[in-house]
């Protein structure tokens, strides 16, 4: 078994200078590393910088401005008749989102570049809430109806602004698809790590990977696994709807406590945030452009605005209008960075654990953050009991964010599939092959305690070419999501969208016969309220 699980780990080793060197151009050369404050910073951050800051000029701060009407649409559990409801949509966009980066990449972030990292965070997710509404305004434009349910999101709007080529499509799907289904092992190793911790705490013992309990573990996340993803999208999503609001409160709660019990140190928080960022010391003493290059870079990595890989969630849902649903993952990128990676960041900051040598290469951290994550936390605990009571908490906490984007990575995958063939027994190969074969492997790979490094690297591989495609895309596209946004403020929302009329370009479901489906619907509901009321 092992010298398979080395074959393979041995045939993917080309992918690793490739990788490297793409997610580090230019910096990678030496006259461009040596450029101050801009040297820090390679080609990808770059353009999902400048994309955010271009789309926030451009739609005027639309993310703060119909920031309360977010809110609202998102409260919106409303039936659907095809689709999914906007708060559905949100819940399975953010099961992809709150994912252990979440933790990790704040931890690491903070770590190497300091708690100013933070502050920049917040400032690149502010406009990364601009590109995750442009992504999704054009997922929604551009998403085709199947049955009961929408499809659509990268592959689907890449094909129609690229030339409506269908083997546009057809790539931009299988990119997709390699990447949330190589994406599945590792998020199966952090469910095993976190699962793997209250084991230990509650045993007050330490299990070996070749343990009756590591096993368990296995088998119940491969049924599981394939119980929720063999039941297709809707049965995923009345999963997420209860699992993510209940792991997302669960997780603030009890960081919150841990702030509360530690209030002396709030001051200190707010203080090291801002002065880690803007301090003399910061600036003139090499840090600024540590703390700037981490929080940028982690802010986007764990929101993934801008990359492509959440606008299948956004094309499911079902909206009276395309603008809404791009609020809606506005609201997406705002949750994950300034309230689930927030928490992170007192945790980590407050307790002083990451304090060193700032400035150290993100790898030497790279095995640990979760571990020193854990020991911030513990030593916010007051008392030995409450110590192990936050780690087995929190432990759960991070593997139901494994969990969530584990089931995300194989649906939305799905959602891709449907772009080569809308078949049902080609689309229901794609859940058999993310559950009984990606997530069995990522199982057994864990068991025979392997590294399977090479094949990360090939995730990363497929990231970065999601990233350098899907920025241009959105960039070309967004003329039509500028259109129906100068529509949307025009009637405030409340008049039907018909994209041949209002943006001047005919799309498969925007037509005015559906307008008059969606608003026969609409009308049978308000009437079925008004009977019940």
């Amino acid at each position: 078994m092992s010298e398979l699980f080395d074959a393979v780990n041995a045939f993917f080793a080309f992918i690793v200078p490739i990788s490297d060197f793409l997610w580090e151009f230019p910096t990678n050369f030496e006259w461009y590393a040596q450029i101050p404050v801009l040297g820090n910073f390679a080609l990808s951050i770059l353009i999902l910088a400048g994309a955010g800051i271009y789309f926030t000029i451009k739609t005027r701060f639309v993310q703060v401005k119909r920031f309360s009407r977010s809110i609202k649409i998102v409260a919106n559990r409303q039936a659907t008749e095809t689709g999914i409801s906007p708060f559905a949509a949100f819940m399975l966009s953010s099961a992809m989102r709150v994912g252990p980066g979440n933790i990790m990449g704040v931890t690491g972030a903070v770590s190497v570049g300091g708690p100013g990292a933070i502050f920049w965070m917040y400032v690149m997710a502010l406009f990364g809430m601009a590109t995750g509404f442009t992504e999704a305004v054009l997922a929604q434009l551009f998403k085709e109806k199947k049955g009961d349910e929408y499809v659509g999101g990268l592959p689907f709007y890449g094909m129609k602004i690229i030339g409506n080529k269908k083997w546009v499509g057809i790539v931009l799907a299988l990119l997709f698809i390699i990447y949330a289904l190589f994406n599945v092992p590792s998020q199966t190793f952090h469910l095993f790590t976190a699962l793997g911790s209250v084991a230990n705490t509650l045993g007050n013992t330490t299990y070996d990977r070749t343990s009756p309990v590591y096993y368990a573990i296995g088998i119940v996340l491969i049924v599981a696994i394939a119980a929720l993803v063999l039941g297709g999208m809707k049965r995923v999503t009345k999963f997420t709807d209860i699992c993510v609001p209940v792991m997302a409160v669960v997780y603030c709660g009890i960081v919150f406590i841990l702030i509360i019990v530690n209030y002396r140190s709030i001051p200190y928080f707010f203080s090291a945030v801002i002065g880690g960022a803007f301090s003399p010391e910061a600036i003139f003493g090499g840090l600024f452009g540590v703390a700037l290059q981490q929080g940028i870079k982690r802010g986007l990595m764990a929101n993934e605005a801008g990359q492509g890989t959440i606008t299948m969630a956004a094309s499911a849902a079902s909206n009276k209008h395309p603008i809404d649903q791009g609020l809606v993952q506005s609201m997406g990128v705002f949750f994950d960075t300034f309230i689930i990676c927030s928490m992170a960041g007192f945790v980590v900051v407050m307790a002083h654990v990451w304090t060193g040598d700032t400035g150290v290469a993100w790898d030497a951290i790279r095995d640990d953050k979760l571990g020193v994550y854990m020991l911030s936390a513990q030593t916010l605990a007051p008392g030995v009991a409450m110590d192990s009571a936050v780690k087995v908490i929190l432990s759960i906490c991070y593997a139901l964010f494994a969990f969530t984007t584990l089931i995300g990575m194989i649906i939305f995958a799905e959602i891709s599939a449907n772009m080569i063939s809308k078949d049902k027994k080609f689309i229901m190969g794609i859940r058999l092959l993310g559950s009984l074969f990606f997530v069995p492997f990522g199982v057994l790979t864990v068991l025979a305690n392997l590294q399977l490094g090479n094949i990360w690297y090939l995730v990363d591989l497929m990231n970065i070419f999601l990233v350098f495609i899907n920025v241009p895309i959105i960039l070309k596209g967004s003329k039509y999501v500028f259109k129906a946004l100068e529509h949307y403020n025009r009637t405030d929302g409340k008049e039907g969208f018909v994209s041949a009329r209002d943006i001047g370009l005919e799309t498969s479901y925007w037509t005015e016969e559906a307008q008059l489906a969606r608003d026969q619907f609409h009308s049978k509901q308000e009437e079925s309220r008004k009977s019940v009321s």
